[in-house]
């Protein structure tokens, strides 16, 4: 019996398949890994090519660690299964991410991903109940929930868009980003945060031509993260104590 499959089931077929083997030839890649899903601090290594750039960075994660995000490749998750980012759980999202942009509070920037400035109308929706929910967008005044991106606090004053949850599912997190740390070991409440001098070298460093992804796991995801990406063999974050 012939089965006719829709167009745009095709289509979309295709485009997923084809992000994700953009994703598995990422040429940058930034890996996060913590001690365990409920550590609020992390490690961080950057590559290119498969060489290690930059000295390993402190950075901190959510103030209950990590729970498992939608990202664009899903990981089996064989140690920590079941626990999912939710909003509000103040929860980072493990993963495999694509880094999407770059934003801050200078109108131009050097970094070689698409650039937001943010301004004072420029908002993050956290409302899951809202259309644009988790997109930045200029704000309308009707918004329930958001956050502003540019805040008085500086945090946000250097920072990269991590692609969790893109789809918007609603209840599944949104407005996760890399962004400058409050203090040293201050946790977010779902972001990865590190000083301001590491965050700025990174979006100069990160090129969108490059693919470049965020892997942010538990420790015990390490072989499985090698498996899927032999170029990382060089992390000291991955190697078995």
């Amino acid at each position: 019996m012939l089965v006719i499959v829709p167009y745009f089931m095709i289509k979309s077929f295709l485009i997923l398949i084809s992000f994700t083997n953009l994703l598995f030839s990422a040429q940058q890649i930034i890996l996060v890994v913590a001690n365990d899903m409920n550590s609020s601090q992390a490690k961080l290594e950057c590559f290119e090519d498969g060489h290690k750039l930059f000295d390993t960075i402190n950075v901190n994660l959510g103030f209950n660690g990590l729970a498992w995000g939608l990202g664009a490749v899903e990981m089996p998750k064989k140690t920590t299964a079941g626990l999912m980012k939710k909003e509000g759980d103040k929860r980072a999202p493990a993963g495999i991410f694509s880094l999407t942009e770059a934003f801050g509070y200078s109108q131009r920037s050097d970094t070689k991903l698409p650039y937001l400035h943010a301004t004072k109308s420029l908002i993050c929706v956290d409302d899951v109940n809202a259309a644009n929910y988790n997109k930045i967008v200029t704000v309308q005044g009707n918004e329930k929930s958001f956050e502003y991106m540019k805040r008085s606090d500086e945090l946000y004053k250097y920072g990269v868009v991590v692609g969790h949850n893109m789809q918007a599912k609603r209840g599944y997190g949104s407005c996760i980003f890399l962004h400058i740390q409050r203090d040293e070991k201050s946790p977010t409440l779902g972001c990865t945060s590190m000083k301001e001098s590491d965050i700025k070298k990174i979006v100069q460093w990160l090129d969108k031509d490059k693919n470049p992804i965020l892997i942010q796991i538990p420790k015990q995801e390490a072989k499985e993260v090698l498996k899927r990406y032999p170029s990382l063999k060089a992390s000291t974050l991955l190697k078995e104590d």
